[in-house]
């Protein structure tokens, strides 16, 4: 288990950072893991305008952290391919472009499990990626 190669949503980091204790301690927990996590340009985009517009963090400590997490976690960038990319998922599976977005790195980066509260928990995207939602009953 510990070998798979895992992507994690916004949500994931956001949480990190957040006073829901509950939340933050299963970010937290899934952060540390000795797996291989990978977030993506648009992950850490979206956590630095989430945590500023929503005021959960002031603009220089999301930056900070958004600097940490890409120094610690794998980031991958999205590339024109990547989009093409998620254009094909939103039309098999429609989801939004943003997730499609996510979702396509995700596979272009060989993960076999994306964590997010955010998309249908258990569901398989192209026969290899899992959609866990680690908040729900279950937990990979």
């Amino acid at each position: 288990m510990k070998d798979k190669r895992t992507f994690v949503d916004t949500n994931i980091l956001i949480y990190y950072v957040s006073n829901d204790t509950p939340k933050k301690n299963i970010a937290k927990d899934l952060l540390i893991d000795n797996r291989k996590i990978v977030i993506s340009s648009q992950v850490i985009a979206e956590f630095v305008a989430v945590t500023t517009r929503k005021q959960i963090l002031s603009y220089t400590q999301s930056v900070g952290y958004a600097n940490e997490f890409m120094d610690i976690l794998e980031l991958a960038i999205i590339s024109k391919e990547t989009i093409r990319s998620s254009f094909e998922i939103v039309s098999k599976y429609g989801y939004s472009l943003w997730d499609g977005l996510i979702l396509a790195a995700a596979l272009e980066n060989n993960c076999s499990i994306l964590y997010t509260e955010d998309l249908q928990d258990g569901q398989i995207i192209e026969d290899s990626l899992r959609i866990t939602n680690p908040f729900g009953s279950k937990k990979e």
